[in-house]
């Protein structure tokens, strides 16, 4: 009778579902739980091999007909931005970002049900209550914080910089090499300023002051329009049957 250790993961495969990203397509995962002491290093390590964390799961496409998803990492050294993204972080330099505990708050609840009513009233997350956003949160075993971006307010000489309404937040992990973008969403009132993308700026240039290489970004799904925007943060890395590849242009 074959015995597992108490530390050694246990994977398990969901039942084929909907793809939420190829219409017609079906989608199953592999998975495993991100538990105990040795989560953190599990969850790099997996994260490396192109899982993805939802609370205190790590998981991967397994399907059985279609290898569209694709990892990808942003080189956060080598990071150059086009254009449009300079011009896009030129249009927030009034939002002051700051990384913090995981905890979270009423005030973000709120940016967060707007942005699934505005965004994602059909998907999977829309019937999120108050209670299942903090698990989201909070019900992780890793090194896990918060990106919360606010409108500068101002400037107080008893407090310092004034920090104005909330915009948008970012749920990261900090990994061994890099930022792992778990989920993000923003303010839908203030969609013009393509926050999405402000918020990726930001943990690249987060991760080259933190002397981390990359910033995780997901997977990357070439025919889905949703997700073509991860092949735009140049040069990359993408995880291919035979490792992961640099993608210069």
């Amino acid at each position: 009778m074959t015995q597992h250790s108490r530390d050694t993961p246990q994977f398990y495969l969901t039942a084929p579902s909907p793809c939420p990203y190829l219409p017609g397509q079906e989608e199953r995962k592999v998975f495993t739980h991100l538990v105990g002491d040795r989560a953190a290093d599990l969850n790099h390590l997996l994260t490396e091999g192109g899982f993805r964390r939802s609370q205190s799961i790590a998981y991967r496409p397994a399907c059985e007909t279609c290898r569209a998803c694709v990892s990808v990492r942003v080189i956060a050294n080598e990071f150059v931005p086009t254009r449009n993204m300079r011009r896009v972080a030129n249009r927030n330099d009034d939002i002051l970002g700051d990384m913090r505990s995981a905890t979270p708050t009423s005030e973000q609840y709120s940016v967060f049900r707007a942005y699934l009513d505005a965004r994602h009233r059909d998907g999977g997350m829309a019937d999120m209550t108050v209670l299942d956003y903090a698990m989201m949160i909070e019900d992780s075993h890793v090194d896990t914080r918060l990106v919360e971006y606010r409108l500068r307010g101002p400037d107080s000489a008893l407090n310092g910089r004034g920090a104005g309404p909330l915009l948008a937040v970012a749920l990261t992990d900090v990994l061994r090499d890099g930022l792992s973008m778990v989920y993000s969403f923003f303010e839908p009132d203030f969609a013009g300023r393509s926050l999405g993308t402000f918020m990726i700026l930001d943990h690249i240039e987060r991760a080259r002051r933190m002397g981390l290489k990359y910033v995780y970004l997901g997977y990357w799904v070439p025919k889905s329009k949703k997700m073509d925007y991860k092949s735009r943060f140049l040069p990359q890395e993408r995880l291919m049957p035979a490792g992961w590849e640099r993608i210069a242009r």
